[in-house]
């Protein structure tokens, strides 16, 4: 039985890990800020840290921020993963974070860089933006009776059991770099997804398509956070919806 700890475990994607893992047999921590008895903020670090990865073989980074901080946090876990001698360590990233020059992205990509040279083992797996995320996005976009969305940008957006079952699996396996991006089964206009997730939520909105500007924007309308070529995934952003059972039952 190996003995693994998953950054993140309480957060959409860290929480289906567990489970997994879990039902495999095999002892797993979690690790969050609030998450007993591993409830650690990592970007401070300090002695909860190094206790929850004494005896541990492996570690899924699933922890992040959109807000800021993640290299920082990653620092002090490499620190405290090779004192512990943790053998492998296997970190969830995006599609395009080295193509999209977009702040979240170039704080995921540096991650990676200090992955790579942090003397671990390591495997990075990248995937397209989970339905989740979209659903968020559009349920606050259309709060207003306007949805105003960036003209000619596209999605692939994947179901987050897969990429769980897919990080599971890296898990218990051995270090292997970088593997194949996983992407949804679909490429559709961010147009298209929303007005299915109105259609979902019985929600009648005008959808307008917004020409932006930057080098961020030119390089997400150009489809580099997309990976075409690795639509592995199953799930469809149609079926996600219908399974939620949309925003009449609160979406």
């Amino acid at each position: 039985m190996t003995t693994i700890l998953v950054t993140g475990g309480t957060g959409t994607l860290g929480r289906l890990v567990t489970e997994r893992l879990r039902a495999d047999g095999h002892e797993v921590r979690v690790l969050s800020r609030h998450a007993q008895p591993y409830a650690v903020d990592l970007r401070k670090g300090g002695p909860g840290l190094d206790a929850a990865v004494a005896g541990v073989d492996t570690i899924v980074h699933c922890a992040s921020s959109p807000g800021g901080g993640d290299e920082e946090a990653a620092g002090h876990l490499l620190t405290a993963a090779r004192n512990a001698g943790v053998r492998h360590l296997v970190y969830i990233s995006i599609v395009g974070v080295d193509r999209v020059p977009f702040g979240y992205y170039k704080s995921k990509l540096a991650v990676e860089r200090l992955i790579e040279k942090s003397g671990l083992g390591w495997t990075v797996l990248r995937t397209t933006q989970f339905h989740d995320l979209l659903v968020r996005v559009f349920g606050i976009l259309s709060k207003s009776p306007v949805m105003l969305l960036p003209a000619g940008v596209k999605d692939q957006p994947i179901e987050v059991a897969e990429v769980a079952d897919r990080l599971a699996e890296l898990a218990l396996g051995s270090p292997a770099g970088r593997v194949e991006d996983m992407g949804g089964p679909e490429v559709r206009t961010l147009d298209a997804l929303a007005r299915a997730y109105l259609a979902a939520t019985g929600r009648r909105r005008l959808v307008v398509n917004v020409p932006l500007w930057g080098k961020a924007y030119r390089a997400f309308r150009s489809g580099g956070h997309l990976t075409p070529g690795r639509a592995v995934g199953k799930g469809t952003f149609g079926g996600y919806l219908g399974r939620r059972g949309g925003g009449r039952r609160g979406v």
